[in-house]
């Protein structure tokens, strides 16, 4: 048997179907959730969302049979092009939402911030199994530069939602890296207490936002109406849903926003049209993939391996909890995309890059390390 054949029977299979499973599902939840609609632009999401996930299962196979050690070698030019695109996207990037956070580079258009992220996961993981002996107010000094600079940058954005995703990321890397607690608490005290500061920086839009999730109540025809909308959505959905493409719905009817009922409210829509039996599948079928990838972390062949499983599982993890969290109003609306679910485009590439990583240390995890 050859090493290719060897590599490709090897993959971890049920990762590979749980991944595709749900992209498939957030294909058909997208054109179930826009399928309505007279503008052109809107029925094409779906099939955008298609093709992006063709790359992106490209990309999974051909980045799992690639030693995942190599990327010691690219996390660096990786994280340098993520800061770069972050610069374009200050003076040159499109506006959504208040934030300038889209970068237009010919046909294609992403988000640099999720680029920024992965890198950022790949340089942490390589620094902190690289340098294990050295100081930890050392580590935790150089670890809080790595993640500073994207951070500023996307914080100027102003994007919110991607900014918060960098602070799990990290704890959960530093803490598998073997930083020592006490460190760890200290971080999350600072964090705590800067949070009335971080609160007076906001822009007026996102402390709405913030007021809103506090006080539904308190503005239903303004800030509050998305959260309020989401809520009557999901509670109408009730136990098994309206149906796939079902009339007389909040969707169809315009309640929920039109522009983010196909990426920020994907859950929203899934909870009406799919009811509570669909919800719990997919958060299920989520819940299997995260372990599963919790069990590669634990099976790694090293160190590097470990933290770049548990960076990128983490990276899922919190992505879903803001998601769903901001649907249901237990954390305030931050307009982060739902893994394969919501349509995002390039994001959903990331996510089935970083799965592809994963899995080439699965499949490595036995490779003697040089």
């Amino acid at each position: 048997m050859t090493p290719f054949l060897r590599k490709l029977l090897g993959l971890n299979w049920l990762l590979l179907v749980n991944m595709l499973a749900l992209a498939v599902f957030g294909i058909v939840a997208i054109y179930s959730a826009t399928y309505m609609r007279h503008d052109p632009a809107a029925s094409e999401f779906w099939r955008k969302q298609a093709n992006w996930v063709a790359v992106g299962f490209f990309a999974f196979v051909a980045v799992s049979l690639i030693d995942y050690r190599w990327i010691k070698w690219g996390a660096l030019p990786m994280y340098i092009a993520g800061l770069v695109f972050l610069v374009l996207t200050r003076f040159i990037g499109s506006k959504v939402y208040g934030a300038r956070s889209w970068l237009h580079l010919g046909p294609i258009n992403f988000q640099p911030a999720q680029l920024a992220v992965v890198a950022g996961i790949m340089v942490l993981a390589l620094f902190l199994s690289q340098f294990r002996n050295m100081h930890p107010m050392l580590r935790l000094t150089l670890c809080g530069a790595i993640v500073g600079a994207p951070c500023l940058l996307i914080l100027m954005q102003p994007d919110l939602g991607e900014c918060m995703i960098w602070g799990p990321v990290v704890l959960a890397l530093l803490y598998v890296g073997g930083l020592p607690l006490r460190y760890l608490i200290c971080v999350i005290l600072i964090a705590l207490a800067m949070i009335p500061v971080a609160y007076m920086g906001l822009k007026p839009y996102q402390q709405e936002r913030i007021t809103a999730f506090i006080n539904p109540d308190i503005d239903r025809q303004g800030s509050a109406w998305a959260i309020n909308q989401s809520l009557i959505a999901i509670g109408s959905g009730g136990w098994s849903g309206k149906g796939f493409k079902a009339p007389n719905t909040q969707i169809e009817l315009g309640f929920l926003p039109a522009t983010a009922v196909h990426n920020d409210y994907i859950f929203s829509a899934i909870g009406e049209q799919w009811g509570f039996i669909g919800g719990i599948f997919l958060l299920g079928a989520f819940a299997l993939l995260l372990l599963t990838c919790l069990f590669v972390a634990f099976t790694a062949g090293d160190l590097f391996g470990t933290l770049l499983v548990v960076g990128i599982t983490t990276l899922i993890f919190t992505h879903i909890f803001q998601n769903v969290g901001m649907t249901i109003s237990i954390l305030p609306i931050t307009g982060v995309p739902l893994p394969l679910i919501s349509y995002s485009g390039s994001f959903a590439l990331m996510i089935m890059f970083g799965l592809g990583i994963v899995n080439s240390v699965w499949v490595h995890r036995k490779v003697p390390v040089r």
